[in-house]
């Protein structure tokens, strides 16, 4: 039997790998990876002022990111600099506060390394309350604006001609974004979660032949990269959150090898 804390890894790393699935086709689809990087960069900052000021972490780091989006969509408006580079100027700046803040608050002990990467061994029953309920939250409201997000990203002038209201829903795209950020900082670390997003919906893309078997695809991913990454972890004692990635990423490379061509070729 597997101790108590493993079980709740397993519960927490597959919840947010169910949320992950469909939101890291939408980024990929849109060509968001650098913002949902700008937006996991700017956790830091939620996380350390959650410290400061003796709140939730996921509360925290939700408002701060949804700011972090606001002020994108605000300066895109008001600047000529183009999105890449507004990113990087959120991104860094964001990052570079929160490390500021943490020097100034000697007085609390940090794990910056958790932080950054994230201790899934270490979640309670509280984590995975906040991630299943918060998960099926944001999955719910996905699945709301799903048909409007998706025409938005094909075409957006005729989404907007047909009434589907693209604008508003891109809104609440970049806040449930922010919000499964919020709800997995803890597990994966600041710098890991945009790597759960991104590499299951990129294995699902070279797999699939239509955007609801990439969904599929890339949700079971996920899940599957949890748990060969957890094993991982606990076999060979690596540290958990990377773990994850790394048997994320080596099923990427087992998607790009050509099996039908093999196949082929040994008849």
């Amino acid at each position: 039997m597997f101790d108590d804390f493993f079980i709740r890894a397993l519960m927490a790393g597959i919840g947010i790998a169910i949320v992950t699935g469909p939101l890291g086709c939408l980024v990929i689809w849109r060509r968001l990876s650098y913002f949902g990087d700008t937006l996991s960069h700017s956790a830091l900052l939620g996380v350390t002022l959650a410290y400061a000021f003796s709140i939730n972490i996921s509360v925290s780091v939700f408002i701060i990111s949804g700011i972090v989006a606001l002020l994108l969509l605000s300066l895109q408006k008001k600047t000529k600099l183009a999105g890449d580079s507004l990113l990087g100027l959120l991104a860094h700046s964001s990052l570079a506060i929160g490390l500021v803040l943490i020097g100034f608050l000697s007085s609390i002990r940090f794990d910056l390394m958790g932080l950054l990467f994230g201790d899934i061994l270490a979640v309670t029953i509280g984590d995975i309350l906040i991630i299943w309920l918060g998960g099926l939250i944001i999955l719910g409201i996905l699945f709301f604006i799903w048909k409007s997000i998706f025409a938005a990203t094909v075409n957006y002038d005729l989404a907007a001609a047909e009434g589907m209201k693209p604008d508003v829903s891109n809104f609440i795209f970049t806040l449930l974004l922010a919000g499964v950020i919020a709800i997995s900082i803890k597990m994966i670390g600041a710098l890991l979660i945009t790597g759960l997003l991104l590499i299951p919906a990129a294995t699902a893309r070279s797999l699939s032949s239509n955007p609801l078997q990439m969904v599929i695809i890339s949700t079971l991913t996920g899940i599957t990269a949890v748990i060969i990454g957890l094993f991982s972890s606990l076999e060979f004692n690596s540290a958990s959150g990377p773990s994850i990635i790394v048997a994320a990423l080596v099923l990427f490379i087992l998607s790009l090898i050509p099996f039908k061509r093999i196949g082929a070729l040994q008849k």
